[in-house]
Order: structure tokens, then C-alpha cells, then sequence
């Protein structure tokens, strides 16, 4: 079984509460080993008004929580019996398992949010060569100098103007060749 990102569907208006409901039944029915993040995803708005710019926390999804979890009977019925919960999206009927929401979705949604996605495998390796397909030194070829595994990151030598010059990259905007 692995984890994966559901849906909820809550009273409108009710999302915070339902986070924080379901947060001290995962705590106090001891399933913190089948569910992992509750978010109300949320982002950054600037209002202009009386001609200062304020920013506000708006939520994305107005009746609708999102639900990081191992989907198990004993983690279904935690969650769904929730209160202020009022379903599971992407569910045929009261008897069936709910639909997880695909990996791009989710991953989008957290992007969105400006939350730490899914980390990236690392599996590069010092001197390999590799090409950036993301940002201003896209497509450029170089090899791998540093690899920092802790904060995601290669310094990659490319070969600009003649000479190499180190990038910092993230994992995420290079790819093997």
C-alpha cells in the first residue's frame, strides 16, 4: 500500500476545522502511520485597498480538502467520519473506495502552494554529464561537480563563452543524458 493524495469534500467554510478535527482523530486513534498531511490549499493574494496592497491567504479550493493518507478500511473510516466532512471526491458510492488524485495533480497543487513536492530520486552521480532542461541555462550539456543531497541541488560545470562556469541547479532542472 502506498500513500496517496484524496480529496475531501467538506461544508463550505468548514475546511480549517475539518484540518484540524481530523488532525487530533489521526493523533488520538493513533493512525499516524496511515495518515500523513492534512492541507487546505491556499495562496497568496494581493488586494489594493485605500491605495496600500495588502496580502490575504485565499483558498484555492472553497469546500474541498486535501488528505495524504494510505487508503486502508480502519484510515477510510477515520477520515470519512470526520465531522464537517461530507465525502470523499472521486467516490461511486457509499460503499466504494475513493479515486486518489494522480501524481501531476497533486504535485501541481503543492507547486501552487509553494510546498515541498514529492523530492526527486537522487541517482546522479559526481562527473556525469547531464543536460538542463529548465530555466536560463536550458539545454545546455555539462557534467556534475558537486551534489548537495540535502538541499536538492548540483553544481554542473557548462561550457559558456569558451570556458566552464559552475550553475547551481535543482535536481528537478537537469535530466542524464
Amino acid at each position: 500500500m502506498e500513500k496517496r493524495w484524496y480529496v475531501l469534500h467538506t461544508y463550505s467554510g468548514y475546511e480549517n476545522k475539518v484540518k484540524t478535527n481530523l488532525e487530533k482523530r489521526v493523533e488520538s486513534m493513533g493512525m499516524e502511520d496511515k495518515i500523513f498531511r492534512v492541507l487546505v490549499p491556499m495562496e497568496e493574494e494581493i488586494e489594493n485597498k485605500d491605495g496600500k496592497k495588502k496580502s490575504i491567504m485565499k483558498k484555492v479550493f472553497p469546500g474541498y480538502v486535501l488528505v495524504e493518507m494510505i487508503m486502508t478500511d480502519d484510515s477510510w473510516y477515520v477520515v470519512r467520519n470526520t465531522p464537517g466532512v461530507t465525502g470523499f471526491v472521486g467516490s461511486s458510492g457509499a460503499g466504494s473506495k475513493p479515486t486518489p488524485l494522480l501524481d501531476e495533480e497533486a504535485k501541481a497543487i503543492l507547486k501552487q502552494m509553494g510546498m515541498e513536492e514529492a523530492r526527486p530520486k537522487v541517482d546522479f552521480v559526481l562527473k556525469e554529464n547531464v543536460k538542463v532542461i529548465e530555466g536560463p541555462f536550458q539545454n545546455f550539456v555539462g557534467h556534475i561537480e558537486e551534489i548537495n543531497a540535502e538541499k536538492h541541488k548540483v553544481k554542473v560545470l557548462v561550457n559558456m563563452f569558451g570556458r566552464e562556469t559552475p550553475v547551481e541547479l535543482d535536481f528537478t532542472q537537469i535530466e542524464k543524458i
